[in-house]
């Protein structure tokens, strides 16, 4: 799980500020669930890496996507677990749809 943190804060750090999407300003952030769809390659990830990096405290906020290695032993229901027993408070899941029966564990 700690690579999962370095990988998320090098992601948020080096993220590009100077440049946000038209939708960035329209969307709810605050909501408790939120899903951002779209073409591949329109800046999805930016735009969510970029609202973390500008408005989120990184301690408390950690950036996965649901293709990396980590969940092939690992279940996303129990990083959720994990990283709200650490005082975590912002859980951002890129690729959910990669991620096999994802819809029965948001349930969850």
């Amino acid at each position: 799980m700690e690579q999962l943190f370095e990988y998320s804060n090098k992601l948020i750090k080096e993220v590009d500020v100077n440049f946000v999407r038209y939708l960035y300003n329209d969307i709810n952030w605050n909501n408790r669930l939120l899903g951002v769809v779209g073409p591949r390659g329109v800046g999805k990830t930016t735009m969510v890496l970029q609202y973390i990096h500008l408005n989120l405290n990184r301690a408390k906020t950690l950036y996965v996507t649901a293709e990396d290695f980590y969940f092939a032993n690992n279940r996303l229901v129990d990083l959720a677990d994990k990283f709200a027993k650490l005082g975590g408070k912002n859980l951002f899941i890129d690729e959910i749809h990669k991620y096999p029966d994802w819809a029965k564990e948001l349930k969850l």
